[in-house]
C-alpha cells in the first residue's frame, strides 16, 4: 500500500529533542510526495558551556540514538535522514562513516544522509578547495569538523564556533550574528563557506548570502535534505533555500 502524503518516499529524521530549527526548515524544503518524520532523542542534560560539557551531551546523544531509530522505523521509513551534526563530524571521515553503518545496521540497511557526507558531496559539486566555517561549537567540536574536511583535502581557512552554551541556545542566534560570522569567514581566497549546527537557522540567510557574496553557502540543513532528495531519485527544485536544491 502507498502512503497517502508520502507516495514517492517517507524519510525517517533523527534530530536531539533541543532542536528547534530542523523541523520547520526540513518542512519548508519539503517537495510533494515526500514526508519527513521526526523522532527525538532525549537530551537530559543541555549544558554546552566546555569541551567536556560538549562531550557528555555527545555520550548523551550515543545512549539515545538507537531507541529514536527504533521509534521512527515504525512509520516505516524509506530513508534515514541525520538531523543534528556534531556526531556525523567527529573523529573525522572514518568516524562518519562508522556512524553511517551503525544508523543502518539499526535501520534495517536503510540508506542514511548525514550533515557532514551531504556537506562533503556538495564541496566536490561546486569543486572547491579552500572554505570558512560557521558552527555554533566549542573548540572540541571545532576540531572535529576542521579534522573531517581537512580528511578530505579541504583546507579551512578560517573557522568560528559560537560556543553556545546550551543545546537549546543554539536556535536563539540571530541573523545578524550568523550573518557577521559569515563575513568573518570570508577571507579573499575562501571558495565556499559552510554551516553547521543542525539547530543554527540558516537556510534562508546562506540563500541571500550566496547572491552578495557571489559564492556557494553550504547551509548544513540544506545540504542534508539535498542529499536525501537527490539519493531517491527525487529532483525536484526548492527556491529560497541556496543553490544547491536550487540548481543540482
Amino acid at each position: 500500500m502507498t502512503d497517502a502524503l508520502g507516495y514517492k518516499k517517507k524519510f525517517g529524521v533523527i534530530i536531539p529533542s533541543t532542536n528547534t530549527i530542523v523541523e520547520p526548515e526540513f518542512y519548508r524544503m519539503t517537495v510533494p510526495g515526500v514526508t519527513p518524520h521526526v523522532s527525538r532523542i532525549h537530551i537530559r542534560d543541555q549544558n554546552l558551556s566546555s569541551d567536556e560539557a560538549f562531550e557528555n551531551l555527545l555520550q548523551q546523544i550515543r545512549v539515545e540514538i538507537e531507541y529514536a531509530v527504533q521509534r521512527v522505523m515504525t512509520a516505516e521509513p524509506d530513508y534515514m535522514v541525520m538531523g543534528m551534526s556534531a556526531e556525523t563530524f567527529w573523529d573525522g571521515v572514518e568516524g562518519n562513516r562508522k556512524f553511517t553503518k551503525q544508523i543502518s545496521d539499526w535501520a534495517h540497511g536503510l540508506k542514511v544522509a548525514t550533515g557532514a557526507e551531504a556537506c562533503e558531496r556538495a564541496l566536490k559539486l561546486f569543486n572547491v578547495k579552500k572554505i570558512g566555517v560557521v558552527t555554533p561549537y566549542q573548540p572540541v567540536g571545532d576540531k572535529n569538523v576542521v579534522r573531517f574536511f581537512s580528511d578530505l583535502g579541504f583546507e579551512v581557512a578560517a573557522i568560528k564556533g559560537f560556543r553556545c552554551p546550551t543545546a537549546i541556545s543554539i536556535a536563539h542566534v540571530t541573523q545578524d550574528e550568523l550573518r557577521n560570522a559569515l563575513m568573518e569567514v570570508n577571507k579573499s581566497d575562501v571558495d565556499a563557506l559552510v554551516q553547521v549546527g543542525t539547530n543554527l537557522s540558516m537556510v534562508s540567510l546562506a540563500d541571500e548570502a550566496e547572491r552578495w557574496l557571489g559564492k556557494p553557502v553550504i547551509a548544513i540543513n540544506a545540504a542534508t535534505y539535498w542529499m536525501a532528495l537527490r539519493d531517491n531519485g527525487i529532483q525536484d527544485k526548492v527556491y529560497g533555500c541556496g543553490s544547491l536544491l536550487r540548481e543540482f
